[in-house]
């Protein structure tokens, strides 16, 4: 029988961060938003119980909290391209992404709640080497 992906859902992780084009955004910083869904195998966690078996979403947050304050983007769709990057770089056993990125009442000139993008990718052949800005630490 053939198992369909599962999915492992990280919604609405907010950063405080220094993305944007214009000069006030890099400057004074924004309000970020992050949802992410991870299609993966389940079927080896599910029998054993065991977070070595599991695509650990702890580390996928530390590897997207890493990227969300310690780097600098012009744009929402590089930066969710880099932590998509990142995510399958990192993890081998995952088959397809969807990462959503809002920044917060942007400065744009009027009450606007949030704009954002989001990106869909599939595991690509060739994957970039993953360095993170500082050494990441679970507890």
């Amino acid at each position: 029988m053939d198992r369909l992906p599962n999915i492992i859902h990280i919604e609405d992780m907010e950063f405080f961060a220094f993305h944007g084009h214009y000069d006030e955004e890099k400057f004074a910083g924004n309000r970020f938003s992050v949802s992410i869904c991870l299609h993966t195998d389940t079927s080896k966690a599910e029998k054993s119980d065991n977070l070595d078996d599991a695509l650990n979403y702890q580390v996928a947050y530390a590897i997207i909290s890493d990227i969300m304050t310690n780097t600098k983007s012009n744009l929402l769709e590089h930066l969710a391209s880099k932590i998509l990057d990142a995510l399958f770089s990192r993890f081998p056993q995952l088959q397809k992404a969807r990462i959503r990125i809002d920044k917060l009442n942007p400065p744009m000139g009027g009450k606007i709640g949030k704009v954002g993008v989001e990106i869909k990718r599939k595991r690509p052949k060739m994957l970039p080497n993953f360095k993170p800005s500082h050494k990441i630490e679970l507890d």
